[in-house]
């Protein structure tokens, strides 16, 4: 199917930031089409079948003070399909499973002496405080983390997570991405210290849905399968080849990773602003899912500091959102950050289930292989960008070197981190100014 044609804003990349961009421009009667190379919008966010219920490719959650999001959410008429729940945490450590959850969760952490779990726990009301986090810039995390805490609590909670989440980039990661963590979740808390978390009933991707419903609704367009091959500028407007046609705009706002982004522009880009796009270092990540007859534990999210595990993060989904949500199946995340070249990531389903099952049964005993229903792999080449000392002066800018070419990428969310939340607030903030553009250009309409 061809699908040529001219349209005001062409946005390429069908995730949250294009999503919520495409959503306000249209309600405001700007003329947008979406373009999406994969058979469905949500990106990261996408999601497949599990008990008859959709159910996240990667594990999702927001923070209640995750404002932006909740935001939209309360726009689109769909609170109703938000639950928030305390959670319960907890680190593996020393071959034992520690709940983590509340301040007295903290107290009772035997691998630290507790002069230690004292400095942990003030650690994170330190980091509240700081109020400018350029300060920040010029240390690496491990650094600021061990002069907040001492070398015992680095060595014990935050190195293996640092390693474990960056691999071989952990020690040039910046202490504002760090920092930002802790405030977020320190900030995502009830009364009595516990962390509160939010999901979207029916997947993240069902989230997705709806918003691109209410697009289409608006007069929006979206192409899936629509891979974008090439940008160029053509006399005074943009052509976006695509796989199945060439659409023609006068704004283009690409939200995909900008290495991607580069290779689009890379016939007419002048060679510096082509390294700008490709400076920026990005993770991969492999994410295994089963679907089990059992439940492993009754925590939800399990931070693995056991030096020699291959995974960041067991997060046993329906700890969270109930199990007779997906036909009773137990569903369990398990997740590992790495280079593109690591041989990890060149495993099929199987074989990743193979590899992983030894360290998951010496985590919790009593499992056995027949306890696993299905399990499914997935993978995100272009997952996590690598947040460096002094980042901020690797970012691009939301303008690009030719009028009305913008940039949206997750990648330029700084101080915060990746995610739904930031995706719509960068995504909202873009239309409103490309809206300017358009409206001071014509006055009149």
């Amino acid at each position: 199917m061809n699908i040529s044609h001219s349209t005001t804003v062409a946005i390429i990349g069908g995730g949250f930031s294009g999503l919520a961009a495409a959503y306000d421009l249209a309600k405001q009667g700007v003329t947008v089409t979406i373009l999406e190379s994969e058979p469905e919008t949500g990106g990261l966010a996408a999601a497949y079948e599990a008990g008859g219920e959709k159910l996240d490719r990667f594990y999702h959650h927001w923070f209640t003070n995750d404002r932006h999001v909740m935001e939209l959410i309360d726009e689109l008429g769909l609170k109703n399909r938000v639950d928030i729940n305390p959670t319960n945490t907890g680190v593996y450590y020393a071959n034992t499973v520690f709940r983590l959850s509340t301040p007295l969760d903290l107290l009772r952490f035997t691998p630290l002496p507790i002069l230690d779990r004292i400095r942990l726990g003030l650690l994170t009301l330190r980091a509240r405080r700081v109020k400018n986090w350029i300060e920040l810039e010029g240390k690496s995390a491990a650094d600021w983390l061990k002069e907040l805490g001492g070398e015992t609590v680095y060595r014990v909670m935050w190195e293996p997570l640092l390693k474990g989440k960056f691999g071989p980039e952990a020690d040039e990661i910046s202490a504002v991405w760090f920092w930002n963590k802790l405030k977020l979740r320190g900030g995502s808390r009830g009364k009595g210290g516990e962390e509160r978390l939010a999901y979207f009933k029916g997947s993240f991707s069902a989230f997705a849905d709806a918003l691109a419903a209410r697009i289409e609704k608006s007069g929006g367009r979206i192409e899936t399968g629509a891979k974008v091959l090439s940008i160029q500028r053509v006399g005074t407007s943009w052509a976006v080849e695509t796989q199945k046609g060439i659409i023609t705009s006068e704004h283009v706002i690409a939200t995909t990773a900008l290495p991607l982004v580069a290779d689009m522009i890379r016939n007419w880009a002048g060679k510096e602003y082509i390294n700008s796009l490709e400076r920026i270092k990005y993770l991969s990540n492999v994410c295994l899912v089963l679907e089990l007859d059992h439940s492993l534990s009754g925590t939800y999210w399990l931070n693995v500091n056991e030096p020699g595990f291959p995974f960041v993060g067991v997060i046993e989904h329906t700890n969270f959102e109930r199990p007779e949500t997906y036909g009773g199946r137990h569903i369990v995340y398990l997740s590992k950050y790495l280079p593109h070249t690591d041989p990890l990531y060149g495993m099929n389903a199987l074989e990743m289930l193979d590899y992983a099952f030894p360290y998951l049964q010496q985590m919790f005993p009593k499992l056995e292989r027949n306890w696993i229903v299905q399990h499914h792999l997935w993978k995100a080449r272009w997952s996590q960008p690598v947040v460096e000392k002094f980042y901020s002066q690797l970012i691009p800018p939301e303008v690009g070197p030719l009028p009305g070419f913008h940039l949206c990428s997750m990648a330029q969310i700084y101080p915060e981190d990746r995610g739904t939340n930031y995706a719509i607030r960068q995504g909202r903030a873009l239309a409103r100014k490309v809206l300017t553009i358009i409206t001071s250009a014509n006055p009149s309409a």
